[in-house]
């Protein structure tokens, strides 16, 4: 059995053990999708929101990828978000990030929390982007 261990308060566990022989997949860093596409003509670019509307976005996208391997938001065992300031601040948008986060991870629904590392960054692919997050899954074997 996979085992998040951790205060219960706190939103990340302190460690997640995983025994051998289980079944583990990295996800690469996503991006979120944008709110509102790009005009047909080019001339008025995609809006992509907010940090926390682009944090939910990307936990989405998480959970799709997940349930594609027969996996959810519980098996996730380590997360790594990367936070860009939005444009004008000079710090990450860390509540935005939380907000978004809390409805995926330490829920009734879902109470396994992953550990975690937040890391703000000068910018990511390209000036719209806010947030990446990569993490990784564990399934126990089924017995």
């Amino acid at each position: 059995q996979v085992v998040h261990r951790g205060p219960a308060e706190s939103p990340i566990a302190t460690t997640v053990s995983v025994p051998a022989m289980s079944d583990t997949l990295y996800v690469s860093g996503l991006l979120p999708d944008p709110v509102t596409p790009a005009s047909a003509d080019g001339k008025t670019p995609a809006v992509y929101g907010d940090t926390e509307t682009q944090s939910r976005s990307v936990f989405r996208k998480i959970a799709a990828t997940l349930a594609e391997r027969g996996m959810s938001a519980g098996d996730v065992v380590m997360m790594r978000v990367y936070l860009a300031a939005p444009a004008g601040a000079e710090r990450m948008d860390f509540a935005g990030m939380m907000k978004a986060y809390r409805e995926f991870y330490g829920t009734p629904d879902q109470p396994n929390k992953p550990a975690r590392a937040t890391i703000q960054v000068a910018a990511l692919a390209a000036p719209q982007f806010l947030v990446e997050i990569e993490v990784t899954a564990a399934k126990a074997p089924a017995k």
